[in-house]
């Protein structure tokens, strides 16, 4: 498969300001990122690298059918919140011990920001969490170029996020198809409802144990989040069990909500991160509080 960018997204125009300004500089960053490692460089790496760990099972395998999977993530900052604690900045950021004590927690996968300009991440973080913790990772970007797929297979990407607001039609399916051929879940993330209405027909395609669909209930419009925006798109849902949402999930009452409506995998991440330990605040989420 070529790695020739598609025409930008014909939903760009349309995208929220600060989703728009994150595609327009990644769009840069992966033009100059290809220019140091050509295509045939980067694929070979990603083909030569250990096999990903299973994500989709980690996070629907029912072994437990009263619990709730929770993907944890790892997220240093974010364009709206900037810094999410001062301890983060400099070199002492250390997504190994975030990782294992999510592990402690009971995490069944992690998600890990490698976006650096906008989420202070870094490539490197997905193999330094890889060796820390035997859960599968996901990677959490902003994936717009086959490349990048290639990329992220090769760093120790076990599942990659595909944003459909990002994407149109043709570079969605392309992008499934090699995520595929890659062996990497791909958790397919939607906000309105016409864009999961648009991306619906192609929820597990091209083979159903890859493809995860995700709600974000956070409005990049506005980045107010609501986690009834979950339960409002559920009706157009066809398989629940491989739903995950995403942003607004705080509490056990959260999680809850969301299990008695059929949803049983969230990815939590900002609300653990704002915590002095983000694996007791995991405990706490999964648990309650401790008496």
């Amino acid at each position: 498969m070529s790695s020739t960018p598609h025409p930008e997204s014909e939903f760009q125009e349309h995208l929220p300001p600060v989703l728009r300004d994150i595609i327009l500089h990644k769009r840069r960053e992966v033009a100059q990122r290809q220019a140091a490692n050509p295509l045939e460089v980067v694929r070979a790496a990603a083909l030569a690298s250990s096999q990903p760990r299973n994500f989709f099972d980690a996070v629907t395998h029912r072994q437990f059918v009263a619990d709730i999977a929770v993907i944890a993530e790892i997220k240093r900052m974010s364009p709206s919140a900037g810094l999410i604690r001062p301890e983060y900045a400099g070199d002492d950021f250390s997504p190994e011990d975030i990782a294992q004590r999510y592990e402690r927690a009971g995490a069944r996968a992690i998600s890990c920001l490698t976006d650096e300009r906008f989420f202070g991440g870094h490539l490197s973080f997905l193999k330094r969490v890889k060796n820390a913790v035997p859960l599968p990772v996901l990677r959490k970007d902003f994936i717009i170029d086959p490349w990048q797929l290639y990329e992220s297979r090769a760093a120790g990407a076990d599942a990659v996020l595909l944003i459909a607001e990002c994407l149109g039609e043709g570079e969605l399916i392309d992008l499934m198809i090699l995520a595929h051929e890659l062996r990497l879940t791909v958790l397919l993330e939607v906000h309105s409802m016409e864009n999961l209405l648009r991306v619906r027909p192609h929820v597990g395609f091209p083979h159903p144990s890859y493809t995860l669909l995700g709600i974000n209930n956070r409005d990049l419009s506005s980045m107010h989040v609501d986690l009834n925006h979950t339960l409002r798109l559920l009706e157009v849902v066809e398989d629940r069990t491989i739903l995950v949402s995403e942003s607004g999930i705080k509490t056990r009452h959260d999680l809850d909500r969301l299990h008695a409506s059929g949803v049983k995998i969230v990815l939590v991440g900002e609300h653990l991160m704002r915590q002095p330990d983000p694996g007791a605040a995991l405990d706490t989420l999964l648990h309650g509080a401790r008496t």
